[in-house]
């Protein structure tokens, strides 16, 4: 006979020594983590496409470090056009939120939590700022490359 026959629906919770707000404050997080990385790789594979280049690897140690940079300046991106349509009073509360978190994307994150509890319509202007922000890079021409790059493309 198990331990406790009365476990519940969500056993994984039942040993979390972590408050439910801080459980959801997680779930957040890592729902927010997710769909920046897929939206972020969406965008890599779209932005190599168009720009004639290999498709990502994931063996790559400098794809991987182009996924980063581009996961990380989509948050932030995302993040800022939310600002823009705060009200003051409200963007002094995501400051507060952000500035408890350490380092850059962790501050972002925390601003994105944030904004999904505080917002009934946070995923539906997520996915609408994500597309936007992919719009404009794909639309953007494309960087040189060092000067060979830029010796040969002329």
């Amino acid at each position: 006979m198990s331990a406790n026959p009365f476990s519940g629906a969500f056993p994984h919770q039942h040993h979390d020594p972590r408050g439910l707000v801080e459980r959801i404050e997680a779930q957040l997080r890592e729902r927010i983590e997710e769909a920046v990385e897929m939206a972020g790789l969406k965008l890599m594979v779209d932005l190599r496409e168009r720009h004639h280049r290999p498709a990502p690897e994931t063996s790559s140690e400098a794809d991987r470090r182009e996924f980063e940079q581009i996961t990380t300046e989509l948050l932030q991106r995302v993040r800022d056009a939310f600002r823009t349509e705060l009200g003051p009073e409200t963007r002094a509360e995501m400051d507060a939120a952000e500035a408890r978190a350490q380092g850059t994307r962790a501050s972002a994150l925390a601003g994105h939590v944030f904004l999904a509890r505080r917002l009934p319509d946070y995923w539906q202007r997520f996915d609408a700022h994500q597309a936007d922000y992919a719009r404009q890079q794909l639309e953007a021409p494309e960087p040189k490359r060092g000067w060979l790059g830029r010796l040969f493309s002329q």
